[in-house]
């Protein structure tokens, strides 16, 4: 089937009381990782690709991988920009034919972020495209988009009323205590502040930089609102691990099917089970 938007499938998923998974692809084997865990747990999901992922594998890559798994699995799969903060990339990917964008202005002033996500929202809305945005810093690093511990700010409940009033954005990012890359301890989320920010928002809200969050504390989340969570470090880990294991059996190897075959497998399993979690399994 064809790409669907981001929105189409959060509004279900609101509904629905269950998020949808955001997993980074960044290669052929997580493209078709992910593929193959939203076909076996028949579950929505969001492929979504960095500026750095479309750096290193090429935007028509990117968008020729994530189009060929949507036509070829019988589950409903959007394309996503993750964290875009260039303007002339979010148009690069609408024209490619993404389904949904981001656009990261966090790192602005309130009313410059406002006026930058309504300059986006004028393109990508004539043309179906779904548009998130995010308000607040989340610390850590998601590719070239780094911000220190000290820098990362909440995102205030007030001003994600006033921002959502003034824009009309289809979806939220919303900083609450999560962190891009791995945890060095067990992060604690301002669940009181999701509650709030929910309160004063009627769309969906996203949480960046769920690896390493609790099970349960996800689920108290996506309870408390959130429609769309973010994973890529997980995958990552997994992926990784399996090919130094494998490596580390057979140093001789020289097959990278035999090498990155294991580590797909291994993505595979990780994704199904975020997705279980998540709670989207047959909601496809």
């Amino acid at each position: 089937m064809a790409l669907v938007p981001v929105t189409e499938l959060l509004l279900k998923a609101e509904a629905g009381g269950y998020a949808v998974g955001a997993f980074n692809a960044n290669n052929t084997e997580i493209v078709q990782a992910i593929a193959m865990a939203a076909l076996q747990e028949r579950s929505p999901v969001i492929m979504q690709a960095s500026q750095g992922a479309i750096s290193y594998a090429g935007l028509e890559y990117i968008t020729g991988m994530v189009k060929l798994a949507a036509d070829e699995y019988d589950v409903p799969i959007a394309l996503h920009l993750d964290h875009g903060t260039d303007f002339d990339q979010v148009v690069k990917c609408i024209r490619s034919g993404f389904s949904s964008v981001m656009y990261d202005g966090s790192k602005h002033s309130l009313e410059e972020n406002i006026a930058m996500t309504n300059k986006v929202l004028d393109i990508a809305r004539p043309v179906g495209v779904s548009v998130e945005a995010e308000l607040g810093k989340i610390g850590g690093t998601e590719d070239n988009v780094h911000v220190d511990a000290k820098d990362a700010l909440y995102t205030d409940p007030e001003e994600a009323r006033y921002f959502v009033e003034k824009t009309g954005v289809e979806s939220l990012a919303v900083a609450i205590g999560t962190a891009h890359g791995q945890y060095k301890g067990e992060p604690k989320l301002d669940l009181q502040r999701l509650a709030k920010i929910k309160s004063l928002v009627n769309i969906p809200i996203v949480l960046h930089g769920s690896s390493g969050v609790p099970d349960d504390t996800i689920r108290s989340a996506i309870a408390g609102g959130v429609c769309k969570v973010n994973i890529d470090t997980n995958i990552r880990e997994a992926f990784v691990w399996k090919m130094r294991e494998v490596i580390a059996a057979k140093p001789d190897e020289i097959d990278p099917r035999k090498i990155l075959g294991p580590a797909r497998d291994a993505a595979v399993e990780v994704i199904r089970q975020k997705i279980r979690v998540f709670g989207s399994a047959g909601k496809a």
